[in-house]
């Protein structure tokens, strides 16, 4: 049976996804994460994909506050910094409405682990989005995004990708999402963090040994924390990925480096600085130097861009 989808999260992510499940007849909500105004809105919203096709569809676009229940599956496409807050304010609206969390990077779930939500479903996404302007979102798909369980169940799981998958965003089940979450986070310890201090695009890593190097260190310190928690990775396998994410995404700069462009909020905890946490939690800490290292100097970076130097 069909259910409502409520997408909270109005950016990139989230409006193409409206746009292809509006297509595909489901009754889908977009809401904002962070605002909470009461306004609606109806907006035209357009995707463009690599090989010049566009898709477009109408959307609803509300807040939370418009919504005192929301009984469907949940659609997380948020900055996963405001899931503590997040967690709380849909704890009282939810009931037991499957959570699925399209955010990347370690512990993203806790929250909604701590307030005891029934069904929380982790993805990790393998497409890339980027918003043009208000109205138009430019997306490529790499591969179907895996989904697994952190609390609930297998058949829930199959049904919730069934209803969630479209021909241009698709979803799949996965058992064990544990090793791809950590790949995905490890990958993403190094775009972030190299191309914001560097200023450059993604594809520096297929095009520079000397910037390959420095990925391949980190990988390496990530990978053996990972294995440390009986997370099955190889770091050759870590980089291969890495590099082919560089080759598809040459010209494309990583959302942190926006971030602090725009002077907004980054998601660099949810990397390197959980990485470091997790390593410390294991006594491992001096086997991150150059993982912690990165990460700080990321968070300074975007704290000077916001805040100038102290005086």
């Amino acid at each position: 049976m069909q259910q409502p989808i409520y997408i909270i999260g109005a950016g990139a992510i989230g409006k193409a996804l409206a746009v292809f499940l509006k297509e595909t007849g489901k009754e889908v909500q977009l809401l904002r994460g962070s605002i909470q105004d009461g306004n609606t809105s109806r907006e035209r919203i357009k995707v463009e994909m690599a090989d010049g096709t566009r898709h477009d569809a109408t959307i609803t676009i509300a807040t939370l506050d418009n919504f005192p229940v929301l009984n469907g599956i949940i659609v997380l496409a948020t900055k996963s910094f405001g899931n503590v807050r997040l967690a709380k304010i849909l704890k009282a609206k939810t009931g037991d409405s499957p959570i699925v969390l399209l955010q990347n990077g370690l512990g993203v779930e806790q929250p909604f682990m701590d307030e005891q939500f029934p069904a929380v479903y982790r993805c990790v996404l393998f497409v890339t989005s980027q918003l043009m302007n208000q109205q138009t979102v430019r997306f490529k798909p790499v591969s179907g995004c895996p989904v697994g369980i952190e609390r609930g169940r297998m058949q829930q799981l199959t049904e919730l990708v069934e209803q969630l998958s479209t021909p241009f965003f698709q979803f799949k089940a996965e058992e064990n999402i544990q090793p791809i979450i950590w790949k995905k986070a490890i990958v993403n310890c190094v775009f972030n963090t190299v191309c914001p201090l560097l200023e450059v695009d993604n594809g520096i890593f297929h095009r520079s040994e000397e910037a390959r190097q420095i990925a391949r260190r980190i990988i390496v310190e990530c990978t053996t924390i990972a294995i440390t928690k009986e997370i099955t990775l190889e770091a050759v396998e870590v980089e291969n990925s890495l590099l082919q994410i560089s080759r598809l995404s040459d010209g494309q700069e990583i959302s942190t480096l926006q971030d602090i462009r725009n002077k907004r909020e980054t998601e660099i905890e949810t990397l390197n600085p959980a990485v470091v946490r997790i390593a410390e939690s294991l006594g491992m800490g001096e086997q991150v130097t150059e993982t912690r290292l990165l990460g700080d100097l990321v968070k300074l970076k975007a704290e000077l861009n916001n805040h100038g130097f102290p005086k």
